[in-house]
């Protein structure tokens, strides 16, 4: 197992020098599910919440929740982004699937913008979704895939 790049040799926490790591292309694909009520579901689907349309707002939070990883996250590094997308997937008749792709071009990898957009993604309609159906459970909030940097390229199987 890989050591833990967060902490220094007395253990105490250190944000991770980058500085001398080369510059590459970094994609990284993180997913969430959101199991609720089918009838909630269908309100999302139909556009039909007296909120209005759910996954546009839902999608605008991922891409701020993006761009804003490194203020969330205290050791992260702040990144400029070349871009951050998500997109929604009616899995079956109580499940809306969430994946955020986040590129950039830099020395660290962007596993954490794309973690923190599906999961803000999640949240978001949470919270748009809550007054017709508070048992709604986010789930699985996992990394898929990333590209670039040292470790090389992971999927998951």
């Amino acid at each position: 197992m890989a050591e833990l790049t967060h902490f220094d040799a007395a253990g105490a926490a250190r944000m991770v020098d980058v500085g001398d790591k080369p510059v590459t292309v970094r994609v990284a694909r993180a997913s969430a599910c959101i199991k609720m009520q089918p009838a909630t579901l269908t309100l999302i689907r139909d556009c039909g919440h007296k909120k209005g349309d759910v996954l546009a707002v839902a999608r605008l939070a991922g891409i701020m929740a993006a761009k804003r990883t490194g203020e969330l996250i205290p050791l992260c590094h702040p990144l400029p982004l070349d871009s951050a997308t998500l997109d929604f997937a009616f899995v079956d008749d109580e499940t809306l699937g969430i994946e955020a792709t986040v590129r950039c071009t830099g020395r660290t990898g962007v596993e954490m913008e794309a973690l923190t957009a599906a999961s803000v993604a999640a949240l978001t309609v949470y919270d748009m979704c809550k007054s017709v159906d508070r048992g709604m459970s986010i789930e699985q909030i996992r990394l898929e895939e990333k590209e670039g940097g040292r470790s090389g390229h992971f999927v998951r199987s």
